[in-house]
């Protein structure tokens, strides 16, 4: 079972779940999930790894900041956190939300970064995504960007909200009523939702933080791109132009949220790659 400790990091206090003895892998989860959309992935990757998962700032049991939902001060937030837990390397493995903030850290922090694995989530602007966006950006991200809208609507219908993004993003498989009733605690309250949309309305400040790291230099560290359902090959075709060593795979058969759909071909791609 992992362990939970509160670790406080760059004016927050982070939930964080460890497992496992070995080199560092590091785990940033997305919207609408915690620490715990990763148990499988841990559980795949403790015999060889030292399993880092944080629930980000405002999500899970971590801070309900006020501020500071943008990639680059989530990226600051990992870093800082690798440093309390004495930490110098890290593997980096994001998906959905979680991905800027983790391509942030990589190219802001080579050093620190050992390898990048990046699931399901756009860069900002960049070129590569226009496959993906000709029909326009998903409803979703519209509704959460107003100011205070969608936590007023959606106050005392949560259970529901999240219930279907976990059926869409598994294709109707795989969330177990566990990794559900989490999730819906987790995002259970106008506070709560407040903080997971803020991600949505600091979009645009962490689209010009990519696309200034972009003009800055190239992503260095060896990356893997891994595409399912929704999103497919958009997210490599965005990294391919500007990644010195990336590695492009897709789980065919697989939604969204991936660790929880496909979790065993998910670990059959991570092993080979964080072993290389």
């Amino acid at each position: 079972m992992p362990e939970l400790r509160r670790v406080a990091v760059n004016g927050v206090e982070l939930n964080v779940a460890l497992d496992g003895a070995g080199p560092a892998v590091l785990l940033l989860h997305g919207f609408p999930h915690t620490w715990e959309l990763w148990r499988q992935i841990m559980a795949g990757l403790a015999d060889r790894y030292t399993v880092i998962a944080p629930d980000l700032r405002g999500f899970g049991a971590s801070s309900r900041a006020a501020s500071g939902y943008d990639a680059g001060t989530l990226a600051d937030d990992a870093a800082a956190l690798l440093a309390e837990l004495g930490v110098s390397g890290a593997a980096v493995i994001a998906i959905d939300a979680g991905t800027p903030p983790a391509f942030l850290l990589a190219m802001r922090r080579p050093d620190l970064v050992r390898q990048l694995v990046v699931m399901e989530s756009l860069l900002g602007r960049l070129p590569g995504a226009e496959d993906f966006l000709a029909a326009g950006a998903p409803w979703w991200f519209g509704f959460h960007a107003v100011p205070g809208l969608a936590e007023h609507v959606l106050s005392g219908n949560e259970a529901r909200y999240i219930a279907w993004f976990l059926t869409a993003g598994t294709l109707g498989e795989g969330a177990t009523p566990r990794i559900r009733d989490a999730f819906v605690r987790a995002f259970t309250g106008r506070e709560a939702l407040r903080c997971a949309f803020s991600y949505y309305r600091a979009l645009p400040e962490s689209a010009a933080q990519i696309e200034q790291a972009v003009a800055d230099g190239r992503l260095t560290v060896p990356t893997m791109a891994v595409g399912a359902h929704p999103v497919g090959a958009a997210l490599e075709n965005q990294l391919r132009p500007i990644t010195d060593d990336l590695t492009g795979r897709r789980i065919e058969d697989c939604g969204h949220i991936i660790p929880l759909h496909r979790p065993r071909a998910l670990l059959d791609l991570l092993r080979p790659f964080l072993a290389g």
